[in-house]
């Protein structure tokens, strides 16, 4: 069920949604937390789309503000357009889009607070352009967790950068949730005998994948070894990560994404094995960060201390 609410106030929304929970009896019960996701018109429907999906594992209210940039200025007639969806449309959760213009959008925060889910706590997602600080936005200062993607802004590795820069605990990338499978695979395969020590890493992949930088940074944190990667552009053929060398005295641990969705592992004195190895959707990457609301230290680390390492002077590597 979806209910048009034109030319609104936050307070009628707020009523509405108490109207449709006494008719329904559905509506903000058992929620577990209030994910906001700040958007633009437009493109608000496929991170909807995600965080539906996600809301059958974790219960949620999700508010969307969808803005235009330039549109908060005062030569724009203030004007607040909400949308609530439940049941059907909204997943286990229910939705609330709210697009505004003109004065409307000139304070976020203000604009949800009488709709955030009491006790609970919030989750800032933005799935398009972050702002420079997120922990200090609007939208950030009220979140327990902040996620940003940096693979979406206009030059990635630059991004991850400025978030190295502004790190405040809490804050979270898809480009780090990204990694999980390939963390999980490198870890699982240095579990194994012989335990010799890593002297040189070598990572690869595209000039636009934050990822594979904080794969290399990862590495070279938690290996402390010479520390390689390489960016190549679209010329190159791939998209994401394409692959990783570890060199060991025994010979060299290779996993290498020639095939999207599939990497072939090789090591020394074993057969070649096919391995899924797919790009995670973002309705993966959401629920995997919904799963823990406390700061994800490892992350932290990677991005401030990981990043520092990788670029240092003999020890980082080339683009």
């Amino acid at each position: 069920m979806i209910v048009d609410l034109p030319d609104t106030t936050t307070s009628q929304v707020s009523k509405a949604l108490v109207k449709i929970r006494e008719e329904g009896g559905v509506v903000a019960l058992g929620r577990v937390l209030t994910l906001v996701i700040a958007t633009t018109p437009g493109v608000e429907e496929e991170a909807i789309e995600a965080a539906n999906d996600a809301s059958r594992e974790h219960p949620m209210r999700v508010i969307v503000v969808s803005t235009e940039p330039g549109t908060e200025t005062s030569a724009v007639a203030p004007r607040l357009d909400a949308e609530i969806r439940v049941g059907g449309d909204a997943g286990a959760s229910e939705v609330i889009v709210l697009r505004a213009c003109g004065d409307a959008a000139r304070d976020e925060e203000s604009l949800i607070m009488a709709l955030l889910l009491p006790d609970a706590p919030v989750v800032t997602w933005w799935p398009g352009a972050a702002p420079e600080v997120p922990g200090r936005s609007p939208l950030g200062r009220i979140a327990h967790r902040r996620i940003t993607d940096a693979s979406a802004q206009p030059d990635p590795q630059e991004a991850l950068r400025a978030l190295a820069g502004n790190y405040t605990p809490g804050d979270a990338d898809f480009a780090w949730t990204r990694l999980t499978l390939w963390r999980a695979q490198l870890a699982a395969v240095l579990d194994q005998p012989p335990y010799e020590p890593v002297t040189r890493v070598r990572v690869s992949g595209a000039v636009d994948s934050p990822s594979t930088t904080l794969l290399a940074a990862w590495l070279r944190l938690q290996l402390n070894a010479p520390t390689e990667y390489e960016l190549a552009g679209p010329e190159a053929g791939y998209h994401g990560i394409h692959g990783v060398s570890l060199e060991r005295e025994g010979g060299s641990i290779e996993l290498i994404r020639d095939v999207p969705g599939i990497a072939t592992l090789r090591q020394p004195g074993q057969p070649r094995h096919d391995l899924a190895l797919p790009r995670r959707n973002l309705r993966d990457c959401l629920a995997d960060e919904l799963r823990r609301l406390d700061p994800d230290e490892l992350y932290g680390e990677v991005i401030t201390r990981g990043l520092e390492l990788l670029d240092a002077r003999g020890q980082g590597g080339t683009e």
